[in-house]
């Protein structure tokens, strides 16, 4: 195997959704560095025209149910050049964790998403005050009941807790003081629902509702609003540790490394808390590169590169997108209604036994139906211009063509024994050639079931 596809294989699991061998290849010629480079800058790329999947897909154009809304966006994820920009979008979602069960209105949440893919990657500054202005987050979190006379604390709680810098790095006065500063932080008022669906609606501040006072936040002192605030909130070393944390979660391991993380921190200080140049040092790093298959894929993920590998969904006209929100939610992840505002919790806590046999029976039967047009041509590629191949054979070419994967000895001994162990498969006529394609399916399907499979 190419080292450089390898690497790549590494870099797309984790930056992205995974890919076939055939697309690693083509991106090894490019060259690890300039493949980064593209993943860091979305903005060369188009994102995916929609107006043909809304004409193939009228029922979803409005977002009118949230898994219509959930269902556009693994479309995204399986179909978009710009695959970081969904990827960073899926770890906010986790981070800043906003529920459709309390915000209903669906239009909201994929606004919400739009946001954390158009600022996902720039300043976590930028980021946070667009966050504060969201009108999912603003009723999520309960900021238009947040009044100069009565304020709600918990929006300012979470920005400060889950959001930016952590428990242990501000007083009950913080949270107080942030709630105040965010006062008349609203939305404008919305049109009843009925007869006609859900309405958009707007951030407002509301100047008349809000507390201009004196504040004292973190040892400062102002008559500080809320983007006031976050400007001290993310220049704190808490925030960076915080930043750097959670980006080394999602991206490397859920096993917290301080070393690294640091690293990472330094990054989000020296580039102006740009996100962009916190992930560019990661991925450039050696601890990065060498932390494979050790990360449990999030069920988004695994349904997206189960879908990816097999080529499916990737024109709008295809019929049965609507079942992955319901695939992904049987595996333990419902796309836009997270359980907590904690988010998910993640690592081997997506595996338990109902949602282990959800992951197995989607991928096996995905990965081993040559009808699948993804499937079809990874079973070509392996085959076509042979006339045998042995067991090992075999099971290296399945390996590599799932994107340059890796199983340990003892997973391949139990795979090779199911073939009947060492043995020359020989398929010199078309029947006996065609018998073969299926056995390389079937390897396929079980190889994707393996504990490997599950990791990235």
């Amino acid at each position: 195997m190419n080292p450089e596809t390898d690497l790549i294989g590494h870099l797309m699991r984790r930056a992205a959704f995974g890919a076939p061998a055939e697309e690693l290849e083509s991106l090894a010629e490019r060259g690890y560095d300039a493949v980064v480079d593209d993943l860091l800058h979305p903005e060369r790329f188009e994102r995916p025209q929609e107006d043909l999947f809304e004409r193939y897909n009228w029922d979803m154009v409005h977002f009118r149910a949230q898994n219509m809304t959930a269902a556009r966006w693994f479309y995204r994820m399986a179909n978009s050049p710009r695959v970081l920009e969904e990827k960073i979008a899926l770890m906010w979602h986790g981070i800043f964790a906003t529920g459709s069960t309390k915000v209903t209105i669906n239009t909201w949440m994929a606004e919400q998403i739009d946001m954390f893919r158009d600022y996902g990657l720039g300043s976590f500054r930028e980021l946070l005050v667009r966050l504060a202005a969201d009108p999912a987050m603003i009723y999520w979190l309960d900021n238009q009941t947040n009044h100069a006379e009565a304020p709600n604390e918990n929006f300012g709680r979470e920005l400060l807790e889950l959001f930016s810098m952590g428990v242990g790095n501000y007083t009950e006065d913080d949270v107080k003081q942030t709630a105040r500063a965010f006062t008349g932080w609203t939305v404008r008022q919305m049109i009843p629902r009925y007869p006609y669906g859900f309405y958009e609606t707007e951030f407002v501040h509301d100047d008349s509702d809000h507390d201009a006072s004196k504040k004292r936040f973190l040892g400062e002192e102002g008559e500080f609003d809320g983007e006031e605030l976050i400007d001290i909130i993310v220049r704190q070393p808490a925030t960076a540790r915080f930043v750097a944390r959670k980006i080394y979660n999602f991206f490397v391991s859920e096993t917290p490394d301080d070393e690294s993380e640091a690293e990472l921190a330094q990054a989000y200080l020296d580039g102006n808390f740009e996100i962009r140049n916190v992930l560019k040092t990661l991925f450039h790093s050696d601890w990065f590169k060498e932390a494979r298959f050790k990360k449990v894929r999030s069920p988004a993920e695994t349904v997206v590169a189960t879908v990816k590998l097999a080529g499916l969904f990737r024109s709008p006209r295809e019929f049965g997108l609507i079942i992955l929100p319901d695939v992904s939610e049987g595996m333990g992840q419902t796309l836009l209604n997270p359980p907590t505002v904690e988010g998910w919790h993640t690592g081997k806590e997506w595996i338990d036994t109902a949602a282990l046999v959800e992951r197995v029976n989607f991928i096996s039967e995905k990965l081993g139906d040559r009808a699948n047009p993804g499937i079809a041509r990874i079973v070509s590629r392996i085959v076509d211009g042979k006339s045998s191949m042995s067991t090992e054979q075999m099971l290296d070419s399945c390996l590599y063509e799932l994107g340059s994967m890796y199983v340990e000895q003892s997973t391949r001994e139990t795979l090779k024994d199911h073939f009947g162990g060492d043995v020359e498969f020989r398929f010199e006529d078309d029947t006996d050639r065609e018998q073969f394609k299926e056995t390389v399916a079937e390897a396929l399907s079980l190889v994707g079931v393996a504990r490997e499979f599950q990791l990235q």
